[in-house]
Protein backbone atom coordinates (compact mmCIF):
# COMPACT_ATOMS: atom_id res chain seq x y z
CA UNK A 1 0.00 0.00 0.00
CA UNK A 2 1.23 3.64 -0.78
CA UNK A 3 1.53 6.02 1.95
CA UNK A 4 -0.14 8.98 1.23
CA UNK A 5 1.77 11.79 2.00
CA UNK A 6 1.32 15.59 2.50
CA UNK A 7 0.63 16.21 -0.91
CA UNK A 8 -2.13 14.44 -1.97
CA UNK A 9 -5.51 15.26 -0.37
CA UNK A 10 -9.27 15.94 -1.82
CA UNK A 11 -11.23 14.39 -4.44
CA UNK A 12 -7.74 14.20 -6.29
CA UNK A 13 -5.74 12.76 -3.76
CA UNK A 14 -8.24 9.50 -3.30
CA UNK A 15 -8.52 9.33 -6.87
CA UNK A 16 -4.41 9.86 -7.33
CA UNK A 17 -3.93 7.27 -4.00
CA UNK A 18 -6.30 4.78 -5.90
CA UNK A 19 -4.60 4.85 -9.21
CA UNK A 20 -1.12 4.77 -7.74
CA UNK A 21 -1.79 2.54 -5.78
CA UNK A 22 -3.65 -0.02 -8.27
CA UNK A 23 -0.61 1.06 -10.30
CA UNK A 24 1.92 -0.95 -7.82
CA UNK A 25 -0.15 -3.54 -7.91
CA UNK A 26 -0.08 -4.36 -11.03
CA UNK A 27 3.48 -3.43 -11.65
CA UNK A 28 3.02 -0.99 -13.63
CA UNK A 29 3.62 2.57 -11.93
CA UNK A 30 6.19 3.02 -14.93
CA UNK A 31 3.10 2.62 -17.64
CA UNK A 32 0.96 5.01 -15.49
CA UNK A 33 3.30 7.68 -15.30
CA UNK A 34 3.87 7.70 -19.04
CA UNK A 35 0.07 7.74 -19.75
CA UNK A 36 -0.66 10.32 -17.88
CA UNK A 37 2.15 12.31 -19.57
CA UNK A 38 0.54 11.85 -22.29
CA UNK A 39 -3.00 12.80 -21.33
CA UNK A 40 -1.01 15.83 -19.70
CA UNK A 41 0.74 16.65 -22.93
CA UNK A 42 -2.80 16.36 -24.86
CA UNK A 43 -4.78 18.38 -22.47
CA UNK A 44 -1.95 21.15 -23.00
CA UNK A 45 -2.36 20.67 -26.32
CA UNK A 46 -6.21 20.57 -26.49
CA UNK A 47 -8.22 23.41 -25.40
CA UNK A 48 -11.56 21.04 -26.68
CA UNK A 49 -10.51 18.61 -23.97
CA UNK A 50 -9.82 20.80 -21.55
CA UNK A 51 -13.60 22.13 -21.86
CA UNK A 52 -14.36 18.58 -22.38
CA UNK A 53 -13.47 18.02 -18.59
CA UNK A 54 -13.90 20.99 -17.26
CA UNK A 55 -17.37 21.68 -18.47
CA UNK A 56 -20.91 21.19 -17.23
CA UNK A 57 -22.14 21.22 -20.01
CA UNK A 58 -21.46 17.69 -21.09
CA UNK A 59 -23.31 14.96 -20.18
CA UNK A 60 -21.73 12.38 -17.89
CA UNK A 61 -22.24 9.50 -21.48
CA UNK A 62 -20.53 12.45 -23.11
CA UNK A 63 -17.52 12.33 -21.13
CA UNK A 64 -17.30 8.62 -20.42
CA UNK A 65 -17.45 7.90 -24.16
CA UNK A 66 -14.84 10.18 -24.74
CA UNK A 67 -12.64 9.42 -22.54
CA UNK A 68 -13.34 5.94 -23.91
CA UNK A 69 -12.33 6.99 -27.37
CA UNK A 70 -9.11 9.31 -25.60
CA UNK A 71 -7.58 5.74 -24.10
CA UNK A 72 -8.19 3.59 -26.57
CA UNK A 73 -6.54 6.35 -29.30
CA UNK A 74 -4.24 7.18 -27.12
CA UNK A 75 -3.53 3.45 -26.52
CA UNK A 76 -3.58 4.00 -22.59
CA UNK A 77 -2.90 0.95 -20.38
CA UNK A 78 -5.88 -0.65 -18.71
CA UNK A 79 -5.18 1.05 -14.89
CA UNK A 80 -5.79 4.74 -16.79
CA UNK A 81 -8.25 3.80 -18.91
CA UNK A 82 -10.45 2.69 -16.38
CA UNK A 83 -9.51 5.64 -13.86
CA UNK A 84 -10.45 8.21 -16.51
CA UNK A 85 -13.86 6.09 -17.38
CA UNK A 86 -14.70 6.19 -13.45
CA UNK A 87 -13.96 9.62 -12.90
CA UNK A 88 -16.27 10.58 -15.96
CA UNK A 89 -18.81 8.47 -14.50
CA UNK A 90 -18.50 10.42 -11.13
CA UNK A 91 -18.26 13.81 -13.42
CA UNK A 92 -14.66 14.35 -11.76
CA UNK A 93 -12.77 14.97 -14.75
CA UNK A 94 -12.28 18.48 -13.51
CA UNK A 95 -9.54 17.37 -11.16
CA UNK A 96 -7.89 15.66 -13.53
CA UNK A 97 -4.52 17.97 -14.00
CA UNK A 98 -4.32 17.77 -9.92
CA UNK A 99 -4.80 13.53 -10.35
CA UNK A 100 -1.90 13.34 -12.85
CA UNK A 101 0.09 15.78 -10.49
CA UNK A 102 -0.46 13.94 -7.78
CA UNK A 103 0.14 10.65 -8.77
CA UNK A 104 3.92 11.69 -10.37
CA UNK A 105 4.49 12.73 -7.00
CA UNK A 106 3.45 9.97 -5.13
CA UNK A 107 5.57 8.13 -7.87
CA UNK A 108 8.58 10.49 -7.19
CA UNK A 109 8.58 10.04 -3.55
CA UNK A 110 8.38 6.36 -3.65
CA UNK A 111 11.63 6.45 -5.53
CA UNK A 112 13.02 8.62 -3.36
CA UNK A 113 13.18 11.33 -5.27
CA UNK A 114 11.69 15.10 -5.10
CA UNK A 115 10.66 17.33 -7.64
CA UNK A 116 11.81 21.08 -8.33
CA UNK A 117 10.49 23.96 -10.20
CA UNK A 118 12.25 25.77 -11.85
CA UNK A 119 11.53 29.08 -13.74
CA UNK A 120 14.06 30.91 -16.01
CA UNK A 121 14.14 33.64 -17.98
CA UNK A 122 15.58 31.74 -21.14
CA UNK A 123 15.86 28.03 -22.22
CA UNK A 124 18.70 26.50 -19.98
CA UNK A 125 21.51 24.21 -21.18
CA UNK A 126 21.70 20.55 -20.06
CA UNK A 127 24.79 22.05 -18.78
CA UNK A 128 23.37 24.11 -16.26
CA UNK A 129 20.39 21.68 -15.90
CA UNK A 130 23.15 19.26 -14.41
CA UNK A 131 24.41 21.67 -12.52
CA UNK A 132 21.24 22.45 -10.96
CA UNK A 133 20.29 19.13 -10.30
CA UNK A 134 23.46 18.15 -8.77
CA UNK A 135 23.79 21.51 -6.05
CA UNK A 136 19.87 20.48 -5.25
CA UNK A 137 20.84 16.88 -4.95
CA UNK A 138 23.37 17.86 -2.43
CA UNK A 139 21.73 20.37 -0.78
CA UNK A 140 18.08 18.12 0.02
CA UNK A 141 20.14 14.88 -0.34
CA UNK A 142 17.59 12.65 -2.37
CA UNK A 143 17.51 12.77 -6.51
CA UNK A 144 15.82 15.69 -8.35
CA UNK A 145 13.97 15.76 -11.12
CA UNK A 146 13.49 19.33 -12.56
CA UNK A 147 10.61 20.49 -14.51
CA UNK A 148 11.62 23.82 -16.26
CA UNK A 149 9.66 26.48 -17.44
CA UNK A 150 10.87 29.64 -19.39
CA UNK A 151 9.06 33.28 -18.33
CA UNK A 152 10.64 36.32 -19.96
CA UNK A 153 9.17 38.63 -17.37
CA UNK A 154 11.42 37.58 -14.36
CA UNK A 155 14.61 39.30 -16.79
CA UNK A 156 17.27 36.78 -15.35
CA UNK A 157 17.91 34.19 -12.78
CA UNK A 158 16.29 31.46 -11.69
CA UNK A 159 13.42 30.73 -9.44
CA UNK A 160 13.41 27.41 -7.63
CA UNK A 161 10.37 25.56 -5.71
CA UNK A 162 11.03 22.26 -3.90
CA UNK A 163 8.58 21.34 -1.56
CA UNK A 164 7.84 24.33 0.65
CA UNK A 165 10.65 26.09 -0.06
CA UNK A 166 11.00 28.64 -2.51
CA UNK A 167 14.26 30.58 -4.16
CA UNK A 168 13.94 33.45 -5.87
CA UNK A 169 16.87 34.69 -7.55
CA UNK A 170 15.46 36.54 -10.12
CA UNK A 171 16.55 40.09 -11.58
CA UNK A 172 12.53 40.96 -11.59
CA UNK A 173 12.35 40.14 -7.85
CA UNK A 174 15.42 41.92 -6.86
CA UNK A 175 14.48 44.99 -8.67
CA UNK A 176 11.05 45.12 -6.98
CA UNK A 177 12.93 44.72 -3.64
CA UNK A 178 14.91 47.69 -4.78
CA UNK A 179 11.49 50.04 -5.60
CA UNK A 180 10.32 48.77 -1.58
CA UNK A 181 13.63 49.99 -0.68
CA UNK A 182 13.50 53.28 -2.45
CA UNK A 183 10.00 53.84 -1.52
CA UNK A 184 10.35 53.63 2.49
CA UNK A 185 13.73 56.20 1.53
CA UNK A 186 11.59 58.84 -0.37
Amino acid sequence: MATASAHVSGIAGRYATALFELAQEDDSVAQVEADLTAIESALADSADLRELISSPVYSRTDQQNAMRALAQAMSLGNTVSNGLELMASRRRLFVLPDVIAAVKALAADARGEVTAEVTSATPLSSEQLDALSASLKASVGRDVTLNTTVDEKIIGGLIVKVGSKMIDTSIASKLAAMKNVMKEVG
